[in-house]
């Protein structure tokens, strides 16, 4: 009858230690799988109503086409010589010259939306032509200076420059590039 006692007493002893190591160990798995999820996207408040609480979508190209249909004529045509940058005269009514703020740089996109496809980049303290204000005036469509791409960044991230100011820092970076 002791043997049987202490047999119950060993086995009980054994039964709770398999039970807490258990339990420990499917705890320790479920907070090391929680913790290597990657987060949800993140809503911000200046984010449009249609974009929260959606997936970023993949979208094919709305000019892919054109592109290609551009690219080869352009190669089937002889290259004409380079034009001289337009000069602020020549800039199309209500638009002016403005610089990147945007420490990181901007994404260009093809409409005047958050989740739309994004056709390019511009890096801070670029120059750029603000061609035109968005309806709700939360986007400016630019076209980046010396070039004739064009393409909606959010407003508030660039900074109108004067022309004297744009020919000053003209010349201060033609004199860094020599040096």
């Amino acid at each position: 009858m002791v043997i049987v006692n202490v047999l119950k007493y060993t086995l009980g002893i054994l039964l709770a230690i398999a039970i807490l190591a258990g339990s420990g160990f499917a705890t320790a798995l479920y907070l090391m799988n929680r913790t290597s999820a990657p987060p949800a996207k993140p809503i911000f408040a200046n984010d449009s109503s249609s974009v929260k609480g959606q997936n970023p979508k993949a979208t094919v190209a709305k000019g892919t086409k054109e592109t290609s249909a551009t690219q080869a004529k352009s190669e089937t045509s002889p290259k004409p010589t380079p034009t001289p940058t337009p000069s602020p005269k020549s800039l199309p009514p209500g638009a002016y010259q403005a610089r990147i703020t945007w420490n990181q740089g901007l994404v260009l996109r093809a409409e005047p939306k958050q989740d739309a496809e994004r056709v390019g980049g511009i890096g801070f303290n670029s120059k750029v032509i603000v061609l035109e204000q968005s309806d709700d005036n939360l986007w400016q469509k630019i076209r980046l200076k010396g070039s004739e791409k064009e393409g909606w960044v959010k407003a508030g991230n660039t900074r109108k420059v004067n022309e004297e100011d744009s020919q000053r820092t003209e010349q201060t970076e033609q004199t860094d590039q020599e040096q």
